[in-house]
């Protein structure tokens, strides 16, 4: 690889492109390749830029002179006319050890780059919305039973004291009553909330391409929220809208699932299944943008806190950390802000979720507007009747969001998902 050329000179006449490590300095230093070099490695010089040749601080002069307009070749002077970290006959140079150490980092890099192309970036979105939709699945289980107290409020109207409706549910329908169309939750939750997750944070990283920021702003984070939030209801509503319509007041005579997605097709056509997604549109929208963007803002202030900055430290100089040391924020302060979270999004939302509902379960005959909804559930009722059931709901999102954020960031790590 090393060739004497002229006294006090060695000239690098060969290099594999693994090898080639320019610096991003112009032509104040750098290695290019000789007249020799095949013109195949033309098109290799910009993807193997990655590393600086540190010796040309250390002693070494680089003179570079043109080739004919194609290559740069360069002549590597050894100060003081000796060799002197160089060897020309064998054994391990230093210019070969620094080549060995660029190319290392070379192939690193491919190989995060192949992680990322093809076949694996498929693989890693895979994983990606794996551990959305196991958060999903493990949060809405856990808290099953106030989710059914709050469809028990908002649709079927009920009056009862919170406690009177746990005791009625109890000894009507026995402990599974409080899990009644669980399966289907999860069969509607798990891909919202996968989708939700992943579509959040390619949003976010787009956002950030387009504006060439190190970190999202605060307005990005709220946009690229709202953004994933509509992107999971258009493609997730249907399962909604079937699980409400098993719930309410009659919904036992369809059946299970598959029987009450055919009495809707053939009653109502296709598009009942998109019953109020206008409105839940609007309600996503806003819910997505503040449950991602609080608990992001969050994050990011107690990262770059001293605190933060310390932990974050600690971690990388730690060896063999299990799934919850890795956690970023670490596992109560997960917890904590996902439910803060998850409690400013569902207050902030709340009436969106109450309209979208009474939308879903109304026929054909009496099918109204979300705005004639809106006023008729106001007119009943008042605007308490907007926040029906808010109460339960809440003590259902604070154990969700919490439980979902952790479940997510944990099988995130557990599952390598780049």
């Amino acid at each position: 690889m090393v060739i004497p050329s002229d006294p006090g000179r060695v000239r690098i006449s060969s290099l594999s492109s693994s090898d080639l490590c320019l610096n991003s300095i112009g032509l104040n230093g750098g290695l290019f390749l000789e007249d020799s070099a095949p013109r195949s490695f033309v098109s290799l010089i910009g993807n193997q830029s990655l590393c600086s040749w540190e010796n040309r601080r250390r002693g070494l002069g680089l003179e570079v002179r043109g080739t004919g307009g194609r290559f740069l070749s360069v002549t590597v002077s050894i100060n003081g006319g000796g060799n002197e970290g160089f060897q020309e006959d064998s054994g391990e140079t230093a210019a070969e050890s620094e080549m060995l150490v660029c190319r290392r980092q070379v192939e690193k890099v491919d190989e995060e780059k192949k992680v990322l192309t093809g076949g694996g970036a498929a693989l890693n979105t895979t994983k990606h919305l794996w551990a959305g939709a196991v958060a999903a699945a493990v949060s809405r289980t856990f808290v099953a039973p106030l989710e059914r107290l709050k469809l028990e409020y908002i649709v079927r109207g009920e009056q009862k004291h919170l406690l009177e409706l746990i005791k009625t549910i109890a000894a009507t329908q026995g402990i599974k009553g409080f899990w009644k169309g669980n399966f289907v939750n999860i069969l509607r939750t798990a891909p919202f909330k996968a989708i939700n997750f992943y579509s959040y944070e390619k949003y976010r990283d787009h956002l950030l391409n387009l504006t060439g920021n190190e970190e999202a702003t605060n307005l990005e984070r709220f946009v690229a929220g709202a953004a994933a939030g509509i992107t999971a209801t258009v493609l997730c509503i249907p399962m909604d809208t079937i699980r409400t319509v098993m719930v309410a007041p009659g919904g036992e005579a369809l059946g299970g699932l598959i029987d009450a997605f055919s009495h809707m097709i053939h009653t109502e056509g296709f598009f009942s299944l998109y019953k109020g997604l206008v409105p839940s549109i609007i309600s996503m929208a806003p819910s997505g943008a503040v449950f991602y963007g609080v608990y992001d803002i969050l994050k990011s202030a107690y990262l770059h806190s001293p605190e933060g900055r310390k932990r974050l430290q600690n971690m990388k100089q730690g060896e063999d950390l299990n799934a919850l040391d890795q956690l970023e924020l670490g596992t109560v302060r997960t917890l904590v802000y996902g439910a803060i979270a998850g409690a400013c999004s569902e207050a902030a939302t709340y009436p969106f979720e109450v309209v979208r509902r009474q939308l879903q379960m109304q026929v054909r005959a009496t099918k109204m507007s979300a705005l004639a909804t809106s006023l008729k559930i106001f007119e009943q009722g008042g605007i308490p009747a907007l926040y029906a059931g808010l109460t339960p709901s809440l003590l259902q999102v604070l154990p969700s969001a919490a439980i979902s954020y952790f479940v997510y960031e944990f099988m995130k790590i557990v599952l390598k998902v780049e």
